[in-house]
Formats: C-alpha cells, sequence, structure tokens
C-alpha cells in the first residue's frame, strides 16, 4: 500500500545559501543593535529564526545576529549556511514522560545556561529572542535577568520551553491567538522572502515548465511532510482516477520513504520538492498536513487547502488550521475521516469552479500573516531599546 509513518507534517525550504557553509558573518560596528535568536534543533524553529534575522539585517544594516544552536539537529546545516554565526550549546532533551532523562535535565540545563551567558558576553546582547525548543530553554535561564527576552510560539499550544520563558519575557509573540500564554500578541509565522513576496500568476509558466506538468488547467498539489503521510498517500492512491479522468493533474510528494501511486497520465510523483515556491505557484488547490509552517506558507501565498491535522500530539495542528478554515479559504478533515472518496468529494468542486479556488485563496490570504517577519522584528527592536 502507499504510504509512509508520519512525520510532523512540516517542510522547510532548502537553505539559500549566502555565505559559505561555516564561514561567520563579521562583527558589526560597536554600539550596533547584537540579537541572539534560539531557534536551533528542527526547521520548524530554525526557520523562523532565520526569517526574523533576515528582518532585522533589512532594517537595521550593520546589526549583528548570533544564533544559538547544537551539533545535534539541522543547526549547522542551515544556520551557517545563510551567514549568520552559530554559537554551540550542550543539547538539553527535554523528555515528554518520566524516564532516567528527567534526572540528568538539572545537570545539562546548568551547563547549556553557563555557555549562554558566555555567549551573551561575548556578543555584548542587546535581546534574545526565542523560538521554542531544546535550545530555547537554557537560552531563557541565561538571559534571565541580564538580557531582555521576546518569546516566539509557532504553534496554537504552547510548549514547555516557551512556557518557561513567557513568564519573565519583555514581550510574546504567537503565530495564532490562544496559546495559553500570557499577553500574547498574535503577529503570525515568520517567513522567509521568497515565500511572502511569491507572485504565483508570474511564476506560473516557469513553475509548470519546471515539473513538466501541462501549462493549462488545474493542478492539484499533495504533500505530507518530508518522510510522506500514509494517509494522504492513500487518499491519492484511491482517488487518482477520479482526478486524472476530469482532466486535474496531481503534483504528489509521497515522501523519501513513502510509495507513489500508480503511473498514470496526469500524475506527478516525486519523493520530495526541493522548490516548494514553484510548487505553490505551479497550482491551484493544496491537500496536506497542517503544521504551522505549512498552514503559514498557504496563506501567504494565497492557495486554498483542504488540511488533515496528524493525529498525534495535543491536537495542535487542527487548532493551527482553525483560523484560515474559519475564513473561509480551507477546509479541515479529521485523518480517520480522509480517504478517497472523501478527496474526491472535497477537492474536486474547488479544482474544477476556478472562481470557487480563487476566492477561497483570496480569504486564505486575508487569515495570513505575511509581514510577520518584519512585525516581530520590530518587536525585538523595541524591546532592544532601538
Amino acid at each position: 500500500m502507499p504510504g509512509a509513518p508520519d512525520q510532523d507534517g512540516t517542510r522547510a525550504f532548502p537553505p539559500a545559501v549566502t555565505r559559505p557553509a561555516g564561514e561567520q558573518a563579521p562583527a558589526s560596528a560597536p554600539g550596533a543593535l547584537s540579537v541572539v535568536v534560539a531557534g536551533g534543533g528542527s526547521a520548524g524553529h530554525i526557520e523562523p529564526a532565520l526569517a526574523v534575522a533576515d528582518a532585522i539585517r533589512r532594517l537595521v544594516p550593520g546589526a549583528r545576529v548570533t544564533a544559538l544552536g547544537t551539533e545535534k539537529g539541522l543547526d549547522t546545516q542551515l544556520i551557517p549556511a545563510r551567514g549568520y554565526q552559530l554559537e554551540l550549546i550542550p543539547p538539553v532533551p527535554l523528555p515528554r514522560k518520566p524516564s532516567a532523562d528527567l534526572l540528568k535535565l538539572p545537570g545539562n540545563v546548568l551547563g547549556a545556561v553557563r555557555r549562554v551567558r558566555e555567549v551573551l558576553e561575548s556578543v555584548e546582547a542587546d535581546v534574545v529572542v526565542g523560538f521554542g525548543g531544546f535550545v530555547s530553554l537554557p537560552a531563557y535561564l541565561g538571559a534571565r535577568g541580564r538580557v531582555p527576552i521576546v518569546v516566539h510560539e509557532a504553534n496554537a499550544r504552547a510548549g514547555l520551553a516557551n512556557k518557561v520563558g513567557a513568564r519573565f519575557a519583555a514581550a510574546v509573540a504567537t503565530a495564532v491567538p490562544g496559546t495559553g500564554l500570557a499577553n500574547e500578541e498574535v503577529v503570525g509565522m515568520p517567513l522567509r522572502r521568497t515565500i511572502t513576496t511569491l507572485d504565483r500568476a508570474a511564476l506560473r509558466p516557469e513553475a509548470r515548465t519546471y515539473f513538466n506538468l501541462p501549462p493549462h488547467g488545474p493542478v492539484l498539489l499533495v504533500f505530507g511532510g518530508s518522510q510522506g503521510s500514509r494517509t494522504l498517500n492513500e487518499a491519492v492512491a484511491e482517488s487518482l482516477p477520479a482526478f486524472t479522468g476530469r482532466g486535474i493533474s496531481v503534483l504528489h510528494a509521497y515522501g523519501r520513504d513513502g510509495t507513489p501511486a500508480d503511473p498514470r497520465p496526469g500524475y506527478f510523483p516525486m519523493p520530495y520538492i526541493d522548490r516548494m515556491d514553484l510548487a505553490y505557484a505551479a497550482s491551484d488547490v493544496v491537500l496536506a498536513r497542517s503544521g504551522m509552517t505549512t498552514v503559514a506558507e498557504l496563506t501567504a501565498v494565497g492557495l486554498p487547502a483542504v488540511y488533515v491535522p496528524l493525529p498525534h500530539g495535543n491536537g495542535e495542528q487542527a487548532l493551527n488550521a482553525r483560523p484560515v478554515v474559519q475564513a473561509g479559504g480551507g477546509k479541515l478533515v479529521q485523518d480517520e475521516d480522509m480517504n478517497g472518496e472523501r478527496a474526491i468529494d472535497e477537492l474536486i468542486p474547488m479544482l474544477t469552479d476556478p472562481d470557487l479556488a480563487l476566492a477561497m485563496g483570496r480569504r486564505a490570504k486575508a487569515a495570513g500573516h505575511g509581514e510577520a517577519d518584519e512585525k516581530l522584528a520590530r518587536i525585538v527592536m523595541e524591546v532592544a531599546g532601538r
């Protein structure tokens, strides 16, 4: 059967190399704004941190931005490749359940906090911005009482690190309302400019050619995370004849561990899509999970979608999609209800009625926050007194 184990439902763009990997950014002039971002670990934490870092550099030329990270995860790959100084701290895994690792937590945190304080002093930090995850907790504790803190929470339900940091933060920003964090200000999910400035119509011919898609006719884009989604892959396999039979092309990222549907004209499978900007430009409607990055990107580019939340965790993926669904820019189908028949019922009306798809796309974009990177950057500057 087509499919692969679901992951978190999010995916990130490959890094745009602006400086050779490993080469540190030059030090700023004395007195320049110095910002430390803590978003290491997963791409879901790193990408918004770097989007805000980019925005700070646009707004404050000469600002120094330093990123905290560990040797684990994607930190050493993504951060230096974007031209930012990476300072490594000891990893501090946050156990979700009682275990032997829980007993090691105080010692692990203490060592990481000491290292954070060394970094803050060496770069003369004016402000620390955390994006959750195991890098942020020692960053918050190391900065407490020394350097003002800004917290950004990407999910509808806040994680442990941000719950701690928000207690003594100067400002708390969130991607969606209702996170449970006190004094939250909804700014949206910071995204890189290649998405927030994407002109889908202008890029559409190039995008269709890139994926060997027909130049005309509706296109359904399906993706479910880098490893793939069993639920979405099976729904595509079951509904594919109905889509292609109506002249609908299907661009399907089935996951690196997944299996595509049976080949047929109009079906364009690949394990992973590196150029998601082109995939968005080529497509009319999307079937996807509802990780916060996915929801933020689809609303930023104005694409209507059927969201199928990952059924694990604490239900945050359904909450992530709620604002855009309530605005009429998408639909929500629970994982246990998604199959080939449901995919046909939900998607074909959108794909065969261009006016409906365009209207839903406009509502999706209106529900998004394409300016979140600069909004958060300005909050950071205000907290830093700049």
